[in-house]
C-alpha cells in the first residue's frame, strides 16, 4: 500500500471543498482580534494587571465560570495586550500560561516555569526545596538590559492540580517576590481546597463568567463562520439553531464551535453544497454519541455495571428506586456485586457526570421518602456506546 494521501480520492475532495476555507477559526483554541462579549471582564482583569507597568506586581485574580463561558480566552486575549504594551514601554514582565490536565503537581508546575525562564531543572530526581529555590534565585538576579522581572502565571483548571496535590503551589506562588497568580476555575467553591493560611495570602480579586446567551453566541458564532466557511454556504437557520442548542447546554460557546464545526464537515461528507439544519441534528447527535463513549470507556467496571443496570430499567419504563437498582444490579454482577450503601456513591458519581439525575421525593404519611432515579442522556446512544467499548 502506498501513501493514503496519494490516493485520488482524498485529492479529489481537498480540491472540491465547497464548504471550508479555515477550519482553525471553528477550534475554541483559536484566539480572534476581538473577543465578543467579553470586554467587562478583560477591562476587570486589565484593572488588576495594570500595576505591572510601574513595576509593581500585580494583585492574584481568580476567573469562575462554567465550561465554554471564555476564561481561558480572555486571559490569554489580556496577556497578549499586556505583553504587547509592556514591550513597548520597556517593562520586563513574562506570563506564563499553565494547564493544570498537563502538570499536575507542585512540582511539576515550578520546573516548567524554571525551564521557560531559561533555568534547566529536570521533570524528577530533585527535592522540592532544590526547585523552589532555583525558581526564586531567578527573580534574585535582573537581567542587565531588561531589568526587574515581574511574572504573572495563569494557573488554568487550577482544581485539579489542587485536588490531586494540595495548596502547596499557590503557598510557593503567593510568597515568592515579583510573582502573580490568576487562578481559573470551573467551580466557584474550589477554595475549599485551600487552607487558611493560603487564603490569606492569595488575597485575590474574583471576576465571575455569566453563561453565554443565545443572542451572544449567534454574534460569536457569525464572526467566526465568517472566517471559516465559503460564501454562501451557511443555510440561515443553522448558526440560530447551533446557538440555541448551545444555549440549553448552560451557554457553552465551545459546544456551540463544536456543533457547528461536525455540522461542516457532515455536509462535506455528504458533498453537499450547503450545510443545513439536519446536519446541525445529526451533528448534535454525533458530540453526544462521543461525549457518551468518552465518559463510559473511563468508567471502573462497577460503575458501568451500574449504568447498565439503569439503562435495562429506564427501557423496562420502571420507576427507578435505590432498592430496585440494586437487585438489577446485582443480578447484573452476580457474586462481584458491592454492598448496597457503596452504590450510593456511585450514584452521587454518576450524577456529577450528567448522566443520571436523582429526586427525593415523599411517599405519603408514614411511608417515608425514596430517591427516584433517572437516565439523563439518550438511552440508545448509551446502548451503543456499551456495544462500542
Amino acid at each position: 500500500m502506498g501513501n493514503i494521501f496519494e490516493d485520488e480520492n482524498f485529492i479529489g475532495r481537498s480540491k472540491k471543498n465547497n464548504i471550508f476555507k479555515n477550519k482553525t477559526p471553528l477550534d475554541h483554541r483559536f484566539l480572534p482580534d476581538k473577543l465578543l462579549h467579553r470586554d467587562e471582564q478583560i477591562r476587570q482583569i486589565a484593572k488588576c494587571w495594570v500595576d505591572v507597568l510601574d513595576g509593581v506586581t500585580p494583585s492574584n485574580v481568580t476567573l469562575y465560570g462554567k465550561t465554554g463561558t471564555g476564561k481561558t480566552a480572555t486571559s490569554k486575549f489580556a496577556r497578549e495586550q499586556l505583553l504587547e504594551f509592556a514591550n513597548n514601554e520597556n517593562v520586563f514582565v513574562k506570563i506564563e500560561h499553565i494547564r493544570c490536565t498537563d502538570y499536575t503537581t507542585e512540582y511539576q508546575v515550578i520546573a516548567e516555569l524554571c525551564n521557560r525562564l531559561g533555568r534547566d531543572v529536570p521533570n524528577r530526581g530533585w527535592t522540592k526545596a532544590e526547585v523552589v529555590n532555583t525558581f526564586r534565585n531567578i527573580f534574585k538576579r535582573p537581567s542587565i538590559h531588561r531589568g526587574k522581572l515581574l511574572l504573572i502565571v495563569i494557573l488554568d483548571e487550577i482544581d485539579i492540580l489542587l485536588d490531586k496535590d494540595g495548596d502547596g503551589i499557590l503557598y510557593t506562588l503567593t510568597r515568592t517576590d515579583n510573582v502573580s497568580v490568576l487562578s481559573i476555575s470551573n467551580y466557584l467553591d474550589f477554595k475549599n481546597l485551600i487552607k487558611s493560611r493560603v487564603t490569606s495570602s492569595l488575597n485575590d480579586k474574583e471576576i465571575v463568567f455569566p453563561p453565554y446567551g443565545a443572542d451572544q453566541l449567534s454574534d460569536i458564532l457569525s464572526e467566526r463562520a465568517e472566517l471559516s466557511f465559503k460564501d454562501n454556504v451557511l443555510e440561515s437557520d443553522v448558526i440560530p439553531l447551533c446557538s440555541a442548542m448551545a444555549a440549553k447546554e448552560e451557554g457553552d460557546a465551545r459546544y456551540a464551535l463544536d456543533l457547528l464545526k461536525n455540522a461542516g464537515e457532515l455536509a462535506f461528507d455528504e458533498s453537499s453544497k450547503k450545510v443545513t439544519s439536519n446536519h446541525v441534528r445529526k451533528a448534535k447527535d454525533r458530540i453526544e454519541h462521543n461525549k457518551v463513549s468518552e465518559i463510559l470507556s473511563t468508567l471502573p467496571l462497577q460503575q458501568q455495571r451500574l449504568l447498565e443496570s439503569i439503562l435495562n430499567l429506564t427501557k423496562k419504563n420502571e420507576e427507578i428506586t435505590s432498592g430496585k437498582l440494586y437487585e438489577t444490579y446485582t443480578d447484573i454482577s452476580k457474586k462481584d456485586a458491592v454492598t448496597y450503601r457503596r452504590i450510593f456513591d456511585f450514584i452521587n458519581d454518576l450524577e456529577l457526570l450528567g448522566l443520571i439525575s436523582t429526586n427525593t421525593v415523599s411517599r405519603g404519611r408514614g411511608k417515608g421518602r425514596t430517591n427516584i432515579i433517572k437516565l439523563q442522556c439518550d438511552e440508545n446512544l448509551l446502548e451503543t456506546a456499551f456495544y462500542t467499548i
